[in-house]
């Protein structure tokens, strides 16, 4: 997750050339955003992690606020209007922010009782933890704690049905910070079920692991439908997010139902990888998105096609990016969807039978974006008035296409990175 947070943020940045007002602060957000990344990837102290859960946020709030998509209104209750982009940044706020407020109860809840805000030492002590509390049996008390944390988490990811603030946010933000948005912010919810609710709730995961694999079945089915019925390319793309974090998930939701088994080990590695490759693969599409929505200024797919004769280099990236994203055998997303399926099947079969249905309509979306926007008859209006893609934007591009290749055709050099983590984690 460091390896990808240092990866993407120069390139979200060099992807920021658009960026012509208040280029000053919008770069100091950007650093302070990545710090807060970091901050929770590297924290070994759980109240330094809210610190660092939190401070990303604030930066994210107002790169899409000031620097978001300046077309668009919504009406609240009342007939009150408010930009789009300020909807999008509220909405986003109030639901992290609502996560948050219980993961810090419990945060607080641990570090008093335990006396300690270390993690590794909270993992030790916690889960043996026996007697009561607060008049309460441990048990009860560990199961509430388990889902302030979940509940945190979930939305973070986002796992339906708390998944609604993504597509605001994601349509609203600027082109980099949909980038960041999709590449790592949405990685530290899952990031949080890995570090800190699975080694901290082994019996709660385990008895609740079926709720979390149910959510993450509709959020992989409901996510690819509602990817389908866009006609906005940026918002398909955002529910793709939906869908392919719900592979993570139910990954997740395996490995905690059966910890320790091979068949849960194979599951939290593709979860693992899924989330590297989901990085690079949703940041490349999004910003392929910008790049054709700052020569056209629509993302409308009705009103494009048969651009490929235009823009072929373009077009070639985009279905390349396309069918990582798809899953197609030879690239990088293929391996982690696999290996999650293959980990699955015996634990959840009835769920993982039931999430094809989301891979089915994922092909199906995908196929959709491609056909409305370079194939089929040529839109005569953009006939010399839309350029190729350039060489500034073949540069941010190329490491993820690189990396979308490599993942997929030697997936070995990051998996024993990976497992080695998991085995000494949860083995």
């Amino acid at each position: 997750m460091v390896l990808l947070t240092t990866l993407l943020a120069p390139l979200a940045i060099l992807a920021s050339f658009s960026i012509e007002e208040k280029v000053k602060p919008y770069m100091a957000l950007f650093l302070a955003l990545e710090t807060g990344m970091l901050g929770v990837f590297l924290s070994l102290d759980l109240l330094l992690f809210f610190v660092f859960w939190e401070l990303g946020l604030v930066p994210m709030f107002f790169l899409i606020d000031q620097w978001g998509s300046k077309t668009g209104e919504r009406e609240l209750w009342g007939g009150m209007k408010v930009s789009a982009r300020g909807y999008a940044s509220f909405k986003f706020m109030i639901y992290t922010m609502a996560g948050s407020l219980g993961l810090l109860l419990a945060i607080q809840m641990l570090g008093v009782v335990s006396g300690t805000f270390d993690m590794l030492a909270l993992f030790q002590s916690w889960p043996s933890l026996t007697g009561s509390l607060f008049g309460l049996s441990i048990e009860t008390v560990k199961a509430v704690a388990f889902w302030a944390f979940a509940i945190a988490f979930a939305i973070k990811v986002p796992v339906w049905p708390f998944h609604t603030w993504l597509p605001d946010a994601h349509t609203e933000a600027p082109t980099a910070g949909s980038m960041i948005l999709a590449g790592v912010l949405l990685k530290l919810g899952a990031y949080g079920f890995l570090r800190l609710v699975l080694p901290l709730y082994p019996e709660q995961a385990r008895q609740y692991a079926g709720a979390l694999a149910l959510l993450a079945t509709a959020a992989i089915i409901f996510g690819a439908l509602s990817a389908y019925g866009q006609r906005d390319f940026k918002r398909m793309v955002a529910y793709s997010s939906v869908n392919h974090m719900g592979i993570v998930v139910l990954g997740i939701a395996a490995a905690a139902y059966a910890a320790g088994t091979e068949s849960a080990t194979i599951a939290l590695n593709g979860a693992v990888l899924q989330m590297f490759n989901h990085g690079i693969s949703a940041a490349a599409m999004f910003f392929l998105v910008g790049v054709i929505y700052e020569r056209t200024h629509t993302r409308d797919l009705e009103d494009w096609g048969g651009l490929f004769p235009l823009v072929p280099v373009f077009g070639s990236l985009l279905i390349f990016s396309s069918m990582s994203s798809l899953g197609l055998p030879g690239l990088n997303s293929f391996v982690s969807e696999f290996l999650v399926v293959r980990g699955a099947w015996p634990i959840f079969t009835l769920f993982t039978a039931l999430s094809m249905i989301g891979l089915l309509f994922t092909g199906a979306y995908i196929l959709k974006g491609i056909a409305k926007t370079l194939h089929g008859p040529l839109n005569e209006k953009w006939k010399g008035h839309i350029s190729d893609i350039n060489r500034r934007e073949i540069i941010v591009l190329a490491p993820l296409v690189v990396l979308m290749l490599w993942l997929g055709l030697w997936p070995a050099w990051l998996l024993n990175v990976i497992n080695q983590a998991v085995v000494k984690l949860f083995g």
